[in-house]
């Protein structure tokens, strides 16, 4: 019966749809042996990719088993990532957050500074700060930003008033690039987040301004997340355990809020993209964004937009949310 033939064609065009709907649907019980599970939870959004190519396939065999195979991927690639094809950005706010990691190569610190204080935001984070560009953004962006409080290789610049600012313990064993930058006499710095209190017109608002430990693909040992899931869990029980309601966290996270290393940060504090931004908002590596791992995640105020700025001579490209009461 010649109406069987398309059901019987592209059986492993079939398995291959079905196995991509299950890696989606049920990706946080893979395994992170090798940091596998960590790894595809970064790249999520890019198994869409998949389905076209499937399709072809699907179309070029005449198989109507595999195409109907790829309903379970459709249909869980939407339910994960397809509010984020939508526009959530309303207008107003009270204030505009800036976070950039400003690269430890970048050959021109003082034009970044520039391009960052022409954002016209009332906090700027900076990330991977060297001990020989600190002082270029410092001078800068001293006649934009007249507070500013800078622990180890991050900072916060801001138009209003800073107190209470401590370093926060997020560090171990890897500090990836920045470690070339440092002189040889120059004692190891070992701050990469901070926590200070923005007195805001609308009352003390608490800020976060981090820079997680690197990852890296390493031959035989697989995707190593060792140093930025310490750090994600210091940093999620500091957030845990502030007493001020309204927290913005701004930074580079080395990794995206699906992976399962921050489920316990996005427990308590919410994407500003994901609930007022329009598209993924990928900024890593900045010629050309796969993954965003740079963030802006807020508790107790709202996000009425987020959006990702132009790229600078990082290789980071700069996140910006307004945010309001």
């Amino acid at each position: 019966m010649t109406w069987i033939a398309p059901w019987k064609r592209g059986p492993l065009l079939a398995a291959l749809a079905l196995l991509l709907g299950l890696v989606l649907l049920l990706h946080a019980w893979i395994p992170d042996t090798g940091g596998v599970g960590s790894l595809v939870e970064n790249l999520l959004p890019w198994l869409g990719v998949c389905v076209p190519v499937l399709l072809a396939g699907a179309c070029w065999r005449r198989s109507a088993s595999a195409a109907l195979a790829l309903v379970l991927p459709v249909a869980v690639w939407l339910s994960l990532f397809g509010g984020l094809l939508q526009d959530k950005s309303h207008p107003g706010g009270d204030l505009t957050a800036v976070s950039h990691n400003v690269s430890a190569d970048n050959h021109d610190p003082a034009g970044t500074a520039r391009q960052l204080a022409a954002a016209d935001a009332d906090l700027l984070a900076l990330e991977e700060l060297t001990p020989q560009a600190t002082g270029t953004y410092e001078k800068e962006l001293a006649k934009e930003y007249p507070y500013r409080a800078v622990r180890g290789t991050v900072g916060l610049w801001s138009r209003f008033p800073l107190s209470d600012t401590r370093a926060v313990d997020v560090v171990r064993d890897d500090v990836g690039p920045l470690a070339r930058t440092r002189p040889v006499d120059h004692a190891p710095d070992e701050v990469r987040a901070l926590r200070t209190t923005v007195a805001t017109d609308h009352g003390p608002l608490a800020v976060y301004v981090a820079h997680l430990g690197s990852v890296r693909v390493l031959p035989g040992s697989g995707f190593w997340t060792v140093s930025r899931d310490f750090g994600a869990d210091a940093l999620a029980k500091a957030v845990a355990a502030e007493p001020n309601r309204r927290v913005v966290l701004l930074g580079d996270l080395n990794g995206t809020t699906d992976d399962r290393a921050f489920h316990a940060l996005t427990a308590r504090l919410s994407s500003a993209q994901d609930t007022a931004g329009n598209g993924f908002g990928f900024t890593w590596p900045a010629s050309f964004p796969i993954a965003r791992i740079d963030q802006i995640l807020v508790r107790g105020v709202r996000a009425r937009s987020a959006w990702v700025l132009p790229e600078t001579g990082s290789d980071h490209l700069p996140v910006a949310a307004r945010i309001a009461w």
